[in-house]
């Protein structure tokens, strides 16, 4: 063996993958700062900006893939490129899930099951801000629906129970999903109490209103 032949090839591979690594990294901070963002886009009802963003990340995944997914398998599985497949996976869960669209699946997505399940784990957390919004304003129907989405989404996660090296600590997602979802559902309760009670005393006061005074019957 040739040292400074094998020492020059040793470097040309490591540049060759760092190089690849580096592009995928740019591409996965990409694709999770566009998601982040459609997300918030979604919560405001702005969609058109929502799909433009979820369109860019999408598009950032694709290429990070690319960059490392054929030559480069080791730096594909490092995790940083699923982490940015989950975002996603949460920014598309949370349109459907706030808008009451159909949820795409992890194929639809083109993704792999763990990124998306624990994606699915975080669309739960926004849900609850999505109920809280509209507990602020009022709307309990729509919080109604959108927990009992959640719930469909957590009834999903609590039936994958496999070790946490396949489904990337899933259940540690899913304890923190179930959480939220127990709050969720105590302030939608609550919620709805008060208002039964306010309706309740809202027709009692009118029924006083249209009461006659006292007295005059006889009068």
């Amino acid at each position: 063996m040739n040292l400074a032949s094998f020492s020059d090839e040793v470097h040309r591979s490591f540049d060759r993958k760092a190089a690849a690594r580096d592009r995928a990294l740019i591409a996965a901070r990409r694709a999770v700062r566009s998601s982040a963002n459609a997300i918030r886009a979604v919560h405001r009802g702005e969609l058109v900006e929502a799909h433009r963003l979820m369109d860019d990340a999408k598009a950032a995944l694709d290429e990070g893939k690319a960059a490392v997914a054929e030559d480069h398998p080791d730096v594909y599985h490092a995790g940083f490129l699923q982490d940015a497949q989950k975002e996603y996976a949460e920014a598309r869960l949370t349109e459907a899930l706030v808008t009451g669209a159909e949820p795409p699946g992890a194929d639809e997505l083109g993704m792999e099951l763990p990124a998306f399940l624990n994606g699915m784990a975080e669309t739960i957390g926004e849900g609850r801000r999505a109920v809280l919004d509209l507990l602020r304003s009022g709307e309990i129907e729509r919080a109604e629906r959108i927990l009992a989405t959640m719930e469909d989404l957590f009834h999903v996660l609590v039936t994958v129970d496999y070790p946490d090296a396949m489904t990337r600590n899933l259940r540690r997602s899913t304890d923190a999903a179930r959480s939220i979802l127990e709050k969720t559902r105590g302030d939608l309760s609550l919620s709805i109490v008060q208002r039964r009670l306010q309706d309740a005393l809202e027709g009692h006061a009118e029924r006083l209103g249209r009461a006659p005074p006292e007295g005059s019957a006889g009068s």
